[in-house]
């Protein structure tokens, strides 16, 4: 089976701002499901399981996409492995929400959730996320998940090859001097803006007006920007 990720640079679902890119994902996971009703299955992690986002995630891909939504709620709480195993098995996609990035893999590693992510991936269900979900798949991500406002390089999964930027389209001068001056090839993600990955690889760019980008310091004088 492929293995599929489609990284999203930001944007707020409250707001509907990526609603081309839901649009997108909610076709990919009816086709997945066959004539039965497709699901996602939302991870909030980054946000501490907040209710609120996964209300809005509800609101956007029930309420206007005809999508079944069920959530994974595991921080600061007693949760069932088979139970959990269960929605995991249901999901024809998951979907990663935004927060604090570090404690996100922390938690998934920690709580013996991170298998059961890996499985679906590898077994084929697509795999999105926003901000936090979208560049915890790469090697590095450029994040403040420890201080906030203060951006520093931390490692991800690794599953995705190279350096990964989210909001790219508001860090874009700090993050390039990062690029610069480690001599990196990396992604920058704008808001409203997201990449697909095909076994690894980068295959389609999914857009409501943002853009990705593929960043190269390789050189050290200067960057060099290719839009994907």
């Amino acid at each position: 089976m492929d293995k599929r990720i489609v990284a999203i640079g930001g944007g707020e679902l409250k707001s509907k701002e990526t609603l081309e890119i839901d649009a997108s994902i909610a076709a990919e996971a009816k086709k997945a499901a066959g004539e039965r009703r497709p699901c996602g299955l939302f991870l909030p992690t980054a946000s501490h399981d907040c209710m609120p986002y996964y209300n809005t995630f509800h609101k956007v891909y029930t309420g206007i996409y005809g999508v079944k939504t069920d959530v994974a709620l595991t921080v600061n709480r007693e949760w069932d492995f088979g139970k959990m195993k269960e929605k995991f098995e249901k999901a024809d996609f998951l979907y990663v929400g935004g927060g604090n990035t570090v404690f996100m893999l922390e938690h998934w590693k920690r709580s013996g959730l991170l298998p059961l992510i890996e499985e679906a991936y590898l077994r084929g269900v697509l795999l999105a996320g926003l901000s936090a979900g979208a560049i915890c798949w790469f090697e590095e991500m450029y994040s403040d998940s420890v201080v906030e406002g203060e951006y520093a390089m931390y490692p991800g999964l690794g599953w995705l090859k190279g350096v990964a930027c989210p909001h790219y389209n508001e860090r874009a001068a700090e993050f390039d001097g990062i690029v610069l001056k480690n001599k990196l090839r990396a992604w920058g993600f704008e808001n409203d803006a997201a990449l697909e990955f095909v076994n690894g690889e980068p295959r389609s760019t999914l857009s409501g007006g943002g853009k990705v980008w593929l960043l190269d310091g390789s050189d050290g004088k200067r960057v060099v920007k290719t839009q994907f």
